[in-house]
């Protein structure tokens, strides 16, 4: 069976014994001294695989690297690919006008929130097993790393929800101002509609023998009577009521820094 570790490390058979043959998760395996931890690289967006690295410390502190780079240092580097593409979704988020800026952030930064979990969570565990002044390094700068890249996802899954509830509310101020647009019409065709009704009923052409009864008072009293009628259905049109306005307000991320015990 193929076995990720390279076959010229010395590394305990129990260790080779505990790989498959895919690297698998992110994790720190510690045998008689010797120490294997399985990385990833920094991921990308919408793609689903991983690519990993291996990194051992013998008993005697000697470090060797599958991959490029060598001993510690690649450690030290791997970890600070993972500062700089932090670095990189703090400035744009920062720079962000549109909720699709934002959500390009967000979509970017939870593989590798993710991974910057594990990460830490690996180098923990390795601290804890292996008394190493570098480890312990490394461990704090993955612990910051993984603060830092909560807060950016924080602060873009935030800046997503202002922006949907800030467009909701101005829809709904827009829905109002037509609420109340139509309200005005139906005032409009409520007053009119009676006097129109009635003019149109004794415009008629047709001889009734009321053309010249009681003039002009029978035809004020008939206006009178559809203003009144139109009065009276004006007062049964309720206004629509004003709604609150929300006030909602993003809070910047806080990026002071957290000291880390041991």
């Amino acid at each position: 069976m193929r076995n990720p570790i390279p076959m010229q490390w010395n590394v305990p058979q129990r260790i080779r014994a505990r790989m498959g043959e895919g690297a698998g998760k992110q994790r720190a395996m510690i045998e008689e001294g010797h120490l294997l931890l399985v990385l990833h690289e920094v991921p990308k967006a919408g793609v689903a695989e991983r690519v990993a690295r291996l990194f051992w410390r013998d008993p005697s502190g000697t470090w060797k690297t599958q991959g490029q780079g060598a001993g510690v240092g690649a450690l030290r580097e791997h970890v600070t690919s993972f500062e700089l593409a932090v670095d990189g979704l703090e400035e744009r988020l920062r720079t962000a006008e549109r909720a699709r800026d934002w959500f390009d952030v967000l979509r970017e930064a939870t593989p590798l929130q993710r991974t910057a979990h594990h990460l830490a969570h690996a180098l923990q565990t390795a601290r804890e097993g292996i008394d190493d002044r570098e480890v312990l390094n490394l461990r704090d700068r993955a612990v910051e790393l993984e603060r830092a890249i909560d807060l950016v996802t924080l602060e873009a899954r935030d800046a997503i929800d202002f922006i949907t509830a800030q467009k909701a509310e101005a829809q709904a101020s827009v829905s109002l101002e037509l609420a109340r647009e139509g309200h005005k019409l139906n005032v409009i065709a409520a007053v009119f509609l009676p006097i129109t009704a009635l003019a149109s009923v004794f415009s008629m052409t047709l001889r009734s023998g009321l053309e010249t009864w009681g003039a002009p008072w029978v035809f004020w009293g008939i206006v009178a009577g559809g203003v009144a009628l139109a009065l009276f259905m004006r007062s049964r049109l309720s206004t629509p009521a004003p709604s609150a306005p929300v006030k909602q307000q993003v809070e910047p991320a806080a990026w002071s820094t957290i000291p880390v015990a041991e």
